[in-house]
């Protein structure tokens, strides 16, 4: 089975960033203690009480301190079993990377980094309000091999407008240097409640550039997957061996639990979503009350989601599988929609399983919503 875990707090907001989180870290500690409870509450929901994976993602739990950290995983250790080789993953900022110390600190309760460099470009990080510069995002991956981690990721943002075609191709290359065994991509998206957004309905931005990103997003395949790495979901690109394990549990549809202020779960056949609020979750929490609205997924919810999730992947949907949560033959009942795909040249089907050609990966959302079954 599989845990996130959501830590809402960041040293200053990016611009383009619509997650939840705060930039006051005055409740950090607080907010901690009710994530550790709020793990004793859920105790019951996953199937299994053994753990394959531990996710902490936010916000930016590289803020958190040792006895921060030391509390979680003692709560954890406390609830679950976790495999002895559990993919244990902390989303990291280059800039809380800097202290040897830390690393070192980092290393006794995580054994897999996700560092969020997103460009190596000086301008375009002071223009997204990232807290750390350019040798920063350079360094940090040195520093985490010095400290022991071999098991590495790193995020990039592609489509970022007004700048030189060259700075994308830099980035790319740049990456490739450092070796990594994991990238996550992601096209810059202009969210409403962002900084970017205010500025795009002011007009002091422009809309977000979709053939700008589509080029980006080729020129990214054609240069990892030359250099050896597998496109194994779209925005995911890793070595042999190395796919983000917590990661591909969500795309495959297993059971995870996610704790936190605006975390999600789901357990097969419902999902729940915590609070997006910290006060309000810390006041539930105390109150022993789960602060989660749970939706019971249809028929319809568990076919569609399964489309949305494993056409971005590199296996692809199941034919049998889709037939077997449908109760019916989907070849048979969407069979205009799947004759309308096949003029687009988008989606190819292999046998049992529908999977994205090379263009559509382009239009995935696309190709899925004509897909969907009500």
């Amino acid at each position: 089975m599989h845990l996130y875990v959501h830590i809402p707090f960041c040293k200053q907001a990016c611009h383009y960033c619509d997650f939840h989180f705060s930039t006051n870290l005055s409740r950090k500690a607080e907010l901690v203690d009710a994530i550790c409870a709020e793990i004793n509450l859920q105790r019951e929901y996953l199937p299994s009480q053994t753990l394959e994976t531990i996710y902490l993602g936010g916000g930016t739990p590289s803020l958190l301190t040792e006895a921060e950290l030391g509390r979680l995983f003692e709560t954890i250790h406390g609830q679950y079993t976790v495999a002895p080789d559990a993919e244990i993953t902390l989303e990291a900022n280059p800039d809380d990377l800097a202290d040897p110390a830390k690393l070192t600190m980092l290393r006794r309760y995580v054994n897999r980094l996700s560092i969020g460099i997103q460009t190596f470009d000086e301008t375009s990080l002071r223009w997204m309000n990232r807290a750390h510069n350019a040798a920063e995002a350079f360094a940090s991956v040195d520093r985490a091999r010095q400290a022991g981690f071999a098991n590495l990721s790193v995020d990039l943002i592609y489509g970022i407008p007004n700048r030189a075609e060259s700075v994308w191709e830099t980035d790319l290359a740049t990456m490739l240097s450092l070796d990594v065994p994991h990238l996550s991509a992601y096209a810059l998206t202009i969210e409403p409640d962002t900084a970017f957004g205010r500025w795009e309905r002011s007009g002091k931005l422009p809309p977000a550039d979709e053939q700008l990103a589509a080029t980006q997003f080729e020129q990214l395949t054609t240069a990892l997957t030359g250099a050896g790495y597998e496109h194994y979901e779209i925005s995911n690109f890793a070595k042999p061996g190395h796919y983000a394990r917590h990661n591909t549990a969500y795309w495959q549809r297993r059971p995870y639990l996610g704790v936190g202020p605006s975390a999600h779960s789901y357990n097969g056949t419902s999902r729940q979503y915590n609070v997006a609020n910290n006060a309000c979750y810390i006041a539930d929490i105390r109150q022993g009350v789960l602060p989660a609205t749970v939706e019971e997924l249809t028929v319809a919810d568990q076919v569609n989601e399964y489309l949305l999730t494993g056409l971005r992947t590199q296996w692809g949907c199941s034919l049998a599988e889709l037939d077997a949560l449908l109760g019916a033959d989907f070849t048979q009942k969407q069979r205009r929609e799947l004759a309308e795909l096949d003029k687009t040249g988008w989606l190819l089907r292999d046998g049992d399983l529908l999977r994205l050609t090379p263009a559509g990966k382009l239009f995935a959302d696309r190709v899925a919503a004509t897909l969907f079954v009500e």
